[in-house]
């Protein structure tokens, strides 16, 4: 199983240890995203961010349109559709693959969401959008794109 995890809070204010795992995490910038593997060393992480990003896993649909919307090789270039394959997302959704097998970079540059945030950027969920988020990530991933 694959996770999706977006930076939603900013910058200012945040404690080193926090700075360190969203930095090794490549979440530099808000609105920022990533693909990551379900596995116990990654959620710890995840955890210790949990204020401040929103997760979920990721289905086939939403990570194919993913990849070609916003994927980048280095170069700042978009990737060519005749590597994103109906394999390629199948071994991305199983772990097999990664972004850099393709040659692209391992983050992804999001837009804010088109009609907002439905909840608050203060809360974890249910109330708010920060969290786990479960499916429903996949539908904010797609206003984002």
């Amino acid at each position: 199983m694959r996770l999706v995890v977006i930076r939603i809070a900013g910058l200012t204010g945040i404690d080193e240890n926090i700075k360190y795992n969203l930095d090794s995490l490549r979440l530099r910038k808000k609105y920022c995203a990533i693909i990551i593997d379900d596995t116990p060393d990654m959620m710890g992480m995840i955890k210790k961010v949990k204020n401040f990003v929103a997760y979920g896993g990721i289905d086939k649909d939403t990570l194919k349109h993913l990849i070609l919307k916003r994927g980048r090789v280095l170069g700042d270039k978009m990737i060519d559709e005749k590597k994103v394959t109906e394999s390629f997302i199948n071994d991305m959704i199983d772990g097999k693959k990664r972004m850099r097998d393709i040659g692209a970079k391992e983050f992804f540059r999001l837009h804010p969401p088109k009609g907002g945030f439905k909840k608050s950027t203060k809360c974890l969920y249910p109330k708010g959008v920060l969290g786990d988020q479960g499916k429903d990530i996949n539908k904010l991933v797609m206003r984002m794109l």
